[in-house]
């Protein structure tokens, strides 16, 4: 931290005067040009050379454009045109800049009336989709089904994404302060979960700064930094690095994070309605860099996060503000009735503590007073009141520590810590207070909060603590906090409350009083309903923006085809690649997507063998037909069949008969979706046959002619074949215990821990390699495990016969077939194959646990396969 001025006094609050954004250097990872509006190099830090080549004194006050090819100088300069729409930031990626081979990151943002261009040596290495890896990252956190649930995954699959050793989830107070929400470390790290840290560990103004530039990047706590040269900018000042994303460190943050054990850290905001709610903190015990590209990545999953959030938060608002809405109309039916507030006062304060806990209640109002529960008796309230009429400003009110703000609070300690406060008219004052009694509780910091911060021997310069071992403060005098939602019923409460203090004054005859009131009820109420459309509109945009419940039935939808297309490559590998039977590929379907209880399936004429390229068509037409008849048609109930005949008609073509009775009426769709272009166009184009489709009023029929070279007859008799098929009813409660997952893709791994939850597991220990699965083997009691076969540069073979050797049960998780040669070599055991869904997982994850003698006798699907053996 920079030396504060002699006349400021040395105090924590010394932090928040840090020019943090002004520091004048860069980190060792970028280099940084400022150039004016005419092109100019203006400033230009001291790296230069070792990041481009060149030395930075001799080219400042030269063409920028100069120092490039004019291709390479084209787009450069475009990018800054991009920041006229109103982008902060333009990026690119990978740019061979002097067509030596050598490739770059560059970032560009306006400073005053020029640029600042930013450059990173591209770290070389395999192509890699990171978009596409948060997007798969985003998927298992719109799942999560409640905040705290999100935000613990949130901290997961960033740790995945960018490698650090821990991942927290840090939540802001109202007071600047915060605390641990999530965490994901290393197993071998002490835990931050749940401590708290002062307001002066993220000063103010750095807490501003994350609302501008949302991510920070601390590659290397020691590492070197050098300055921009010249230090001032025009008008004398230093440059401003608000946006630079090489801006180098405060010194009092850097010995910060060495006292911590930390060598490099990232933070990422985490916005609420443009308000920083928190930050996703990373930190790394050795110095780590992550590349542009992939911080630009990381910058979106944290945006995406930022907005997940909200909307659940938000979807909490509004349904307190419903039940503020009811709250609101329950009292206006009081004064319908004539009640005021001092009739039948019991009932009034039962129905406001339906919504909002207190331990007492009294109103004030036209100088009577009347109260119920743990509150003041008149002359003390008559005290409080004159410090109200001092404070409140005619809005809601509340303290959580009544004694910090009214010294006559030990009168009514034994009673009342803190209050919530409702202005109910303006003059004479009058009050509805809501009181709560002290609980005493106690809060775990990071180290003693009282001593944030020491003076250095020259007593002008700052250190942080040195210490961050957890520290219980005991707090007394509080209540319980008053939460968001507490303050938002007490909002809507006040408005009800106005139009009741309205009619007893009019009842009165105080015309005057009366008309005052009136128009505060009325631009209240325009206030509150304002606001109200705003939200509206505010829900309609995020809404939209996320397309609501569509993307669940997308991933449904999604995950039902590519089980038929896993269904279809399965038959075709059994069959060696050859003609694969229709029969069995329709009954598989059906099987698959079949209700439970529906009624049965008919199969009747000749069998044939459809081939490769034809079977793989017909897989995705038939799985779309089962679909959309247990959506809409005669799966739907348990009186529907599903008639299907197939037979070559006079031309030699194969005609499939799908007809559908019993069911819901049928009509046409208003709109052609995917699955119903699938059902139409796949065999015309595909393999040059015919399809037409009937909406009957009794159900669906569709018949399909497929030419000759596209099937064969099985040599199998003719078939008539009627089944009740039944979905296999899955065990969601296995007896799994702590399960070792041994996958080297992250999103699979998270995916399959996700099922594997369902399933009963009470703990899952992840590793991507042998050797990180053998540490877990030895450190903890393993249970079960499910090993990936074939790992980056290795298989999981030894893990296997180290687990089969030790009694412990497990299945192999693979894309080959039970048959094939790489499985030789594993202990004899049971195969799921990929991909899997969760049905298929607990059957056979149930086979493994009966064979164990862990479960009864379990009906396992023909989908089971042994892998050995």
């Amino acid at each position: 931290m920079a030396s504060a001025e002699a006349t400021d006094p040395i105090d924590s609050t010394s932090c928040d005067r840090e020019p943090i954004h002004l520091l004048g250097h860069v980190q060792s990872f970028g280099c940084l040009l400022s150039v004016s509006d005419d092109w100019i190099i203006t400033h230009a830090s001291e790296n230069t050379s070792d990041i481009l080549g060149f030395t930075a004194r001799d080219k400042i006050g030269t063409r920028f454009c100069a120092l490039f090819d004019e291709p390479v100088s084209h787009m450069l300069r475009g990018k800054s045109q991009l920041l006229q729409s109103g982008v902060t930031t333009s990026r690119a990626f990978g740019v061979e800049l002097f067509e030596d081979g050598r490739h770059f990151d560059i970032s560009v943002h306006p400073s005053g009336e020029g640029f600042i261009y930013e450059f990173e040596r591209k770290v070389e290495g395999a192509h890699r989709n990171d978009i596409d890896l948060v997007q798969n990252l985003m998927a298992q956190l719109r799942v999560q089904p409640d905040v705290k649930a999100l935000t613990d995954q949130a901290a997961t699959a960033l740790r995945g994404l960018c490698g650090f050793d821990r991942v927290m989830v840090y939540q802001f107070e109202d007071d600047g302060s915060g605390h641990v929400l999530s965490e994901a470390i290393d197993t071998d790290m002490e835990s931050f979960l749940g401590l708290h840290y002062p307001a002066s560990d993220i000063p103010r103004q750095a807490r501003a700064l994350y609302t501008k530039n949302p991510l920070r990047l601390i590659a290397d706590v020691d590492g070197p930094v050098f300055p921009i040269l010249p230090a001032q900018g025009a008008g004398a000042a230093p440059i401003d690095l608000s946006f630079a994303v090489t801006r180098a460190v405060s010194p009092i943050h850097l010995q910060y994070l060495r006292n911590m054990g930390t060598a490099a850290s990232m933070s990422i905001s985490i916005l609420k309605d443009g308000q920083l709610w928190g930050l996703l903190s990373c930190h790394h015990r050795t110095p780590i860099y992550v590349d542009y590209e992939r911080r630009t990545a990381v910058e979106l999953f944290g945006l995406l996060f930022s907005c997940e959030l909200s909307d659940r938060l938000n979807a909490v608002a509004r349904i307190q503000e419903r039940e503020a809405k009811a709250l609101h109309d329950r009292i206006l039916t009081r004064v319908s009735r004539g009640l005021g507030l001092f009739e039948d006062f019991n009932a009034f304060a039962a129905e406001v503590w339906d919504v909002i806990d207190f331990d007492g209640i009294g109103v004030y109002s036209d100088g009577s007073y009347i109260s119920l529960g743990a509150a003041p008796n008149e002359a003390e309230f008559r005290g409080l009141a004159r410090f109200l009429n001092k404070t409140t400003g005619g809005e809601v009110f509340a303290t959580e520590n009544l004694s910090a703000r009214y010294d006559r609070t030990s009168e009514i300690a034994d009673r009342v810590a803190g209050i919530l406060v409702l202005p109910i008219s303006r003059d004479p004052k009058d009050y509805l207070v809501l009181f709560r009694k002290e609980i005493a509780r106690s809060k775990t910091w990071a180290g003693k909060p009282s001593k944030i911060i020491s003076p250095r021997s020259t007593a002008t310069q700052l250190s942080p603590r040195t210490s961050f071992e957890a520290w219980q403060q005991e707090i007394r005098g509080h209540c319980s906090p008053w939460s968001e939602a507490d303050i938002t019923f007490a909002q809507a409460l006040r408005l009800a409350l106005l139009e009741i203090v309205l009619e007893v004054t009019d009842a009165a005859g105080r015309e005057a009083a009366k008309n005052r009131q009136k128009q505060e009820i009325l631009i209240a109420e325009l206030n509150h309903r304002v606001r109200n459309i705003l939200n509206l509109i505010s829900g309609l945009v995020d809404q939209s923006s996320q397309s609501g419940s569509s993307l669940q039935e997308y991933t449904s939808d999604l995950n039902g085809r590519i089980q038929s297309m896993a269904r279809a490559h399965d038959l075709l590998t059994r069959e060696n690649w050859g003609p694969a039977s229709l029969s069995e590929l329709v009954t598989g379907s059906f099987e698959a997507y079949q209700a439970s209880g529906a009624a049965p399936l008919w199969i009747d004429g000749e069998d044939f063998q459809l081939e490769p390229n034809a079977f793989s068509t017909m897989a995705l037409v038939i799985h779309e037909l089962t679909t959309n008849s247990a959506k809409y048609g005669a799966l739907r109930n348990e009186v529907g069949t599903v008639h299907v005949a197939l037979d070559a008609n006079d031309e030699g073509m194969l005609q499939i008969v799908w007809r559908e009775t019993g069911g819901p009426p049928v009509n046409p769709p208003t709109r052609q979706g995917f699955g119903t272009t699938i059902i139409e166009n796949s065999v015309p184009f595909d393999l040059n046959g015919r399809s037409r489709i009937e909406y009957k009023l009794t159900g669906i029929e569709v018949t399909f002619e497929i030419p000759p070279e596209c099937f064969r007859k099985a040599a199998k008799q003719p078939l008539t074949f009627a089944r009740d098929a039944q979905k296999l009813k899955p065990s969601f409660s296995l007896p799994l215990g702590r399960v070792l997952l041994l996958e080297d893709n992250l999103v699979i791994a998270m995916d399959t821990g996700s099922k594997l939850k369902k399933l009963g597991a009470t703990d899952t220990c992840l590793a991507s390699t042998v050797q990180r699965a053998r540490r877990l083997v030895a450190d903890r009691d393993i249970d079960f495990a499910v090993l990936d076969v074939n790992l980056n540069n290795e298989t999981s073979v030894d893990i296997a016969q180290e687990l089969h050797a030790a009694g412990i049960p497990f299945v192999l998780a693979t894309g080959y077939g039970a048959d094939n040669k790489v499985l030789a070599d594993f202990p004899d055991c049971k195969v799921l194959k990929k991909p899997y869904d969760l049905d298929t997982m607990s059957a056979v994850i149930s086979s493994v646990l009966q064979d164990a003698g862990r479960v009864g006798s379990t009906a396992v699907p023909d989908s089971v396969s042994s892998g050995a053996g």
